[in-house]
């Protein structure tokens, strides 16, 4: 059972939101498999790029697009050792440790999509395993890759506009308790995701304590944003279910990050305990409730946005094609006709349609206008 009793408020607006999810549900039902493929792609890229950006990497949603896209077409489990120089010089080399980090949020991830039926009962081992997986791309991780945390470790957030700092949770000590409290919460977990008409609570405190715990000495927030999203894979909801691989939940978490830290923060008012009653948990699961809200409605637009790829004509596609290939640039109209071949003003009325479609940005006027890649 969990360890709070929802308030009659909360209940109410778990019902609601089960009502849109129920609907969402009923709309994508009968997509078709490249839609459908379109769809989750977003969510995914959206999510990994989010996911990242909330712990400070810094490659934009086109970017980690790009970077998918390479390892796409060589699915070897090394491709991105093979491509990594490569990568590295098109996106700059001094931002290796977020690409690093997004490689590792991306292999995670595709784990947990694809796999989240088979990784249930979920284990300690599978924690670890998808813990190494998360940083086997990051050399300085090499030693505790894996493994439960052996130094003490914080979670604190960082205002990059102010410089502030403060403490958002003081987690578990390494060694015994953590071990114990990681055994407890994954036992826990089992037996409550599948019998309790709330999947959505059991995946908030899951979380939240997984978080509280932080027993790992990286990674965690990643490790647990993934977690999240395969505790909504694994329940027996049949409409959170299907859902949940076109939702780019990070990505609103993201756009919501100080008032993220704050609830966190607030659970517990930044302190571990063994016994999760004492916890305050209700504050995030209203939270995700709103996160979850927000990322349903993306999803009408993202098939919006489909439908519009496909009126596309053969040449803006082209020019569309130049951008995606280019995702760290603002281009301007005679680079697009260098890298295309197309005449000059079929490419600048591509751009108009593109912009009009909002699949690019305009910036600027004149000699000086350049166009961006918008995802």
């Amino acid at each position: 059972m969990l360890s709070f009793t929802p308030g009659q408020k909360l209940e109410n607006e778990l019902r609601v939101l089960q009502g849109k999810i129920v609907e969402t549900y009923s709309n994508i039902e009968y997509l078709s498999s490249e839609e459908a493929k379109y769809l989750h792609r977003f969510a995914l890229i959206s999510n990994i790029g989010a996911s990242t950006r909330i712990e400070n990497a810094v490659l934009t949603d086109p970017e980690v697009e790009w970077v998918d896209t390479i390892l796409q077409k060589d699915s070897k489990t090394t491709a991105f050792e093979e491509n990594k120089i490569f990568i590295l010089d098109k996106l700059k080399k001094d931002r290796e440790r977020s690409v690093e980090e997004v490689v590792g949020c991306r292999q995670i991830l595709s784990t947990v999509y694809l796999q989240a039926k088979e990784l249930f009962p979920l284990t300690e081992v599978i924690i670890r395993g998808l813990h190494h997986d998360l940083l086997r791309y990051y050399p300085r991780a090499v030693s505790f890759a894996g493994g439960y945390k052996k130094i003490p470790n914080q979670v604190i957030f960082i205002n990059h506009k102010t410089g502030e700092q403060r403490v958002v949770l003081d987690p578990s000590p390494p060694g015994i308790i953590t071990s114990m409290a990681m055994a407890d919460l994954v036992n826990w977990y089992n037996l409550n995701i599948r019998e309790n008409p709330w999947p959505l609570l059991v995946a908030t405190e899951f979380v939240f304590r997984f978080l509280a715990i932080h027993p790992f000495q990286d990674g965690n927030g990643r490790l647990g944003r993934a977690l999240f999203i395969l505790t909504l894979l694994q329940s027996d909801d049949k409409y959170l279910k299907e859902i949940t691989p076109y939702v780019a939940i990070d990505r609103h978490i993201e756009q919501n990050r100080s008032l993220y830290y704050t609830t966190l923060h607030q659970c517990s008012e930044g302190k571990f305990h063994d016994d999760p009653q004492k916890y305050n948990i209700e504050p995030l699961a209203w939270f995700f409730i709103r996160i979850l809200r927000s990322s349903l409605s993306d999803i009408k637009v993202y098939r919006n946005r489909y439908a519009r790829l496909q009126k596309l004509s053969e040449s803006a596609a082209a020019v569309l094609s130049c951008f995606k290939s280019s995702p760290e640039k603002r281009l301007k109209v005679a680079e697009i006709v260098d890298h295309t071949g197309l005449p000059r003003r079929t490419v600048q009325y591509a751009l108009q349609t593109l912009s009009k479609n909002a699949f690019i940005q305009k910036l600027g006027q004149g000699a000086g206008t350049r166009y961006q890649l918008v995802f």
